[in-house]
């Protein structure tokens, strides 16, 4: 079996360590969210790519569910010290290795695909993981304070300001002339089943459908959407704040009719959202909250039973 995900950070991540529980065999490909990526202290950060390839390979700090276990944060304190900017997004030493590997990769003339593959090696996820483009997109957000309307980064917004200051749109610089990762088209093509994690369906999934020629590639495929919010809540994370941004209510119906039943085939939602309908798409509730690895291999078996239910 060939199975595609999309996925950003945290609950992505662990859902795909359930996948990959669920489906031994299967080949999977995963693409992964690059518009949260930043560059800080002359570094190339890529949050949700590296938090996809901890969390798979056995190195991620699993209480906050980002950065290396065991990491200590001196580089952090003397940057600090020394009054360098900013301080609000900590890096820790373990991580500052890969953020080195991969910024000299990429002065080297090397493209990201080919660097996430590279990093991979030592991690050995057990999956292809791919950025969903080459090309430098970013998520701004559009917020105004004392100091006006403005754009700020999106780290900035969702780590400085903790989506405090509600955005009143979000924007992904670059994408109209980005292109599709080598191997991403080519993945969803050869994909039996396509698979949506519970990713922040904005920031996250919502910014990889923004690529040009993704989305068209995924209409003809039979795709699974594990809903991230539970209750009216999200899971984890401010989906809702970013689901408010676009005039979304955060419940599982708003988020699938968000998507669309061109898009979604399957609907996987909580036994607290029963009721969840949209014409054209099987919506199945059972328990989707992954409090450990061995719940969320349970929600990825049931995504893929209910792919099999709606193949196309």
């Amino acid at each position: 079996m060939h199975i595609v995900s999309l996925a950003g950070g945290i609950g992505g991540a662990r859902f795909l360590r359930g996948l990959r529980a669920a489906a031994p065999d299967a080949s999977i490909t995963v693409i992964g969210n690059t518009g949260d990526d930043i560059t800080l202290f002359g570094l190339r950060v890529c949050p949700d790519l590296d938090t996809v390839m901890y969390t798979l390979g056995n190195g991620i700090d699993e209480e906050q569910g980002w950065g290396r276990a065991k990491e200590s944060h001196v580089v952090k304190e003397e940057l600090a010290a020394y009054g360098v900017e900013p301080q609000w997004f900590g890096l820790g030493d373990r991580d500052f290795a890969t953020h080195i590997v991969r910024s000299q990769m990429l002065e080297a003339g090397y493209p990201l695909s080919q660097i996430t593959q590279a990093l991979c090696e030592r991690w050995q996820p057990g999956v292809r993981l791919l950025p969903m483009s080459d090309d430098r997109c970013e998520t701004h957000v559009v917020i105004e304070d004392e100091r006006g309307k403005r754009a700020v980064h999106f780290q900035e917004w969702w780590v400085r300001l903790r989506a405090s200051i509600p955005a009143q749109s979000f924007a992904l610089v670059g994408v109209d002339t980005a292109k599709p990762a080598p191997g991403v088209l080519e993945a969803i093509e050869q994909a039996d089943v396509v698979i949506l994690p519970p990713s922040n369906p904005v920031v996250s999934i919502g910014t990889i459908l923004q690529i040009p020629g993704i989305r068209d590639a995924l209409l003809p495929k039979t795709v699974v959407g594990v809903s991230p919010i539970i209750g009216g809540a999200p899971v984890r994370g401010m989906a809702d704040a970013c689901l408010t941004a676009i005039g979304v209510e955060t419940t599982a119906q708003a988020v699938l009719e968000l998507y669309g039943s061109e898009l979604i085939d399957g609907w996987l939602v909580a036994e607290e959202d029963e009721g969840v309908a949209l014409d054209g798409v099987r919506v199945v509730a059972r328990p989707i909250l992954m409090h450990d690895a061995e719940a969320a291999a349970d929600i990825a078996r049931t995504a893929l039973d209910l792919a099999q239910e709606v193949a196309r």
